[in-house]
């Protein structure tokens, strides 16, 4: 190491070597804090618009029972689409509209919940949902191949009990029987199924009786 000898070969040495290296080293440190508070204002941007994000759902679905609850709660899906808050107010949305008897509104949530899931999982479930709504408004077909389309096997068994419920509502007898015993198979001990398994043979006699 170069050593000098009095303070102001020093002062000189550090003059020089700042002249030499000074803008690098200020635009270094320059980078260095404009990421570091960048970093925080992204990071405090992010909490904020979660905690906006969560009072609007919030309010939403508070919102849901008043006149206009299903429009504001639309309102709250479009604008927060990236948002997994969005699929969560679909699917209140959904249920409120089912509760309510309204299964084209029901319809259009789960539509929007399967389009914007932020998981194969929760993509899944609104599918279920919009399955049995599907079946509900008489749209048996684009019920199947909406069941069709889940992909999660933990999801399996309620598949399969829905399409046993709609192959009986269109009097495909056969296939709901293998439906509903592939049900069982899984849980021997689900009774609302077995039950209808067992009334599979009235329900087929009777289309039997009056076809004849």
């Amino acid at each position: 190491m170069e050593r000098y000898e009095t303070e102001e070969q020093q002062v000189e040495a550090i003059k020089s070597f700042w002249k030499e290296n000074g803008t690098a080293i200020l635009v270094g440190i320059g980078i260095g804090l404009a990421g570091l508070f960048g970093w925080q204002y992204y990071n405090e941007s992010a909490i904020t618009k979660k905690e906006t994000q969560s009072l609007a759902f919030q309010s939403a679905v508070e919102g849901l029972d008043a006149e206009n609850g299903v429009s504001a709660a639309e309102t709250f899906v479009k604008d927060n689409a990236d948002s997994a808050y969005a699929v969560l107010a679909s699917l209140v949305a959904a249920q409120k509209a089912v509760e309510q008897s309204n299964f084209e509104a029901a319809k259009m949530h789960l539509s929007m919940a399967v389009s914007n899931s932020p998981s194969k999982a929760i993509g899944d479930l609104a599918r279920i949902r919009l399955a049995r709504v599907e079946n509900q408004l008489g749209d048996t077909a684009g019920a199947l191949t909406t069941l069709d389309l889940v992909e999660n096997d933990a999801y399996s068994d309620q598949v399969q009990e829905i399409k046993g419920d709609i192959y009986v509502a269109i009097k495909e007898f056969d296939k709901a029987k293998a439906s509903y015993e592939a049900v069982m198979a899984e849980q021997p001990q689900n009774r609302v199924v077995e039950m209808k398994l067992s009334n599979l043979n009235y329900a087929a006699s009777e289309v039997a009786g009056v076809s004849q």
